[in-house]
């Protein structure tokens, strides 16, 4: 086994066959390559998934970028690490207490309180 770090998603599709997503040094989302690209489910590896360009991209168009700014060490949020940059934060939730990685089916793991009962995943 080796453990590949990279921003590459391209690289990722390529060489790994499990794949651990994280955000400021948390697991956010853990499964296989092949359901990462075809189903992910934590708004930020949807976020990194909107942000590859497409087949047949017109050169020189913009692409889709995560809102907001990577906190600093001394600025790091209560709650959610990404929910100041999340497009599904829900107040009072997100911003209070950080969720757990939850096992949403065999083989994918999320840390997300989208997908925690109660909800039913982003709206």
């Amino acid at each position: 086994a080796i453990m590949f770090i990279t921003h590459d998603l391209g690289v990722i599709a390529e060489m790994a066959e499990d794949v651990i997503v994280m955000y400021l040094g948390k697991v956010v989302e853990q499964t296989d390559v092949r359901r990462l690209f075809s189903s992910p489910k934590h708004p930020y590896t949807q976020a990194l998934m909107r942000s590859i360009p497409k087949v047949g991209q017109k050169s020189g168009e913009k692409l889709q970028t995560i809102e907001g700014m990577v906190p600093t060490p001394q600025e790091m949020p209560t709650g959610c690490p990404f929910h100041p940059r999340c497009p599904s934060f829900m107040p009072g939730v997100c911003d209070v207490a950080e969720p757990e990685l939850i096992q949403i089916e065999p083989g994918h793991a999320t840390r997300c309180f989208l997908y925690e009962e109660g909800h039913h995943g982003p709206q």
